[in-house]
């Protein structure tokens, strides 16, 4: 990061959560705008596709703490 990133990274530390909140947001949405229409579209139906499949009992959700548990299993030995 450069020394005027730095800055602006420490600036933003001293904000209010909620400040840094929204400036979190903006700095997305800029790098959202930067995205490629197609694979915006292209995930846009992905996530379609797997609500559909959630919604018809076709797959089913795995909470986070399974998921958490399966990944402690298998990077810690």
């Amino acid at each position: 990061m450069t020394d005027t990133g730095q800055n602006l990274l420490d600036q933003a530390l001293r904000l209010s959560a909620d400040e840094r909140a929204v400036l979190a947001a903006n700095l997305w949405a800029s790098l959202a705008a930067d995205s490629n229409p197609d694979v915006e579209a292209a995930w846009a139906e992905e996530i379609r596709q797997r609500l559909k499949r959630i919604e018809s009992g076709e797959d089913q959700p795995v909470p986070w703490e399974e998921i958490r548990r399966r990944l402690r299993a298998k990077f810690t030995r």
